[in-house]
């Protein structure tokens, strides 16, 4: 099975495709371009490289958040464009669940952490064991010193290692630093990925777990900063 995948839910930007759980081709980006300038082209460009069309994909991957309320919604769209002529069956993967699968390979315990702004972060965790990713709570959004207080906690009563990950673990990292067990992922291995969403996705193909184009929806753990600011004034009438 084919899966092309594309993940823009923060400043990166990328594509991959995925069959059978391994990797055929993939593209990154991480320039300051709108991902509707970018997302298209890297889709051409990683079909034809591998000498596909969409004629030859399976189904769609796509992380629907939590994120960049834009990025979501683009990355969304250019998915159910893609997939409508056909009625491609699709998946959406939490963006925090599929950054997970970059330490698939390592027993630790992975922070996902994506920057929510106003010293919050949108967060889960994961326990990783013999290449099993097990969720230990939802996707959520935190300020970071609560955050910073369940992680301390965690690191004191295991024996694994606790990793950062994600574009919000250089701005929470600072509230962990003095523990010993409490790692920042290196920047290789820090970002979400098409690649990670295509792997994610997989079980929930294998499963028959999909949905229509038509049903894909943002995940959103807060309003929009414009619907928080309208709401707010209505309140003060």
């Amino acid at each position: 099975m084919k899966i092309l995948s594309m993940e823009c839910s923060a400043t990166p930007a990328s594509v991959a495709i995925i069959e059978d759980g391994k990797l055929l081709a993939s593209s990154f980006v991480n320039v300051k371009l709108t991902h509707s300038q970018t997302l298209m082209p890297m889709v051409e460009s990683i079909l034809s490289a591998s000498k596909l069309t969409i004629a030859d994909i399976d189904g769609l991957a796509i992380s629907n958040g939590p994120g960049s309320f834009t990025g979501v919604r683009i990355g969304i769209s250019a998915l159910k464009g893609i997939a409508a002529p056909k009625n491609l069956p699709c998946v959406a993967v939490s963006t925090l669940r599929a950054m997970t699968e970059n330490y698939s390979d390592t027993d630790c315990i992975v922070c996902a952490v994506m920057d929510a702004r106003c010293n919050q972060v949108y967060n889960a965790l994961f326990e990783i064991e013999n290449n099993q990713i097990k969720r230990l709570c939802e996707d959520r959004a935190l300020l970071c010193y609560e955050l910073a207080e369940e992680v301390k906690n965690i690191s004191q009563n295991s024996e694994k290692c606790v990793i950062i990950i994600g574009d919000g673990a250089e701005i929470f990292h600072p509230f962990v630093k003095e523990c010993q067990n409490i790692k920042i992922s290196a920047p290789i291995r820090r970002f979400q990925s098409a690649t990670g969403v295509g792997i994610a996705a997989l079980e929930s193909f294998n499963k028959g777990e999909t949905i229509e184009p038509s049903a894909l929806l943002p995940f959103y753990l807060r309003l929009p900063q414009a619907e928080r600011e309208l709401k707010a004034k209505e309140e003060k009438k």
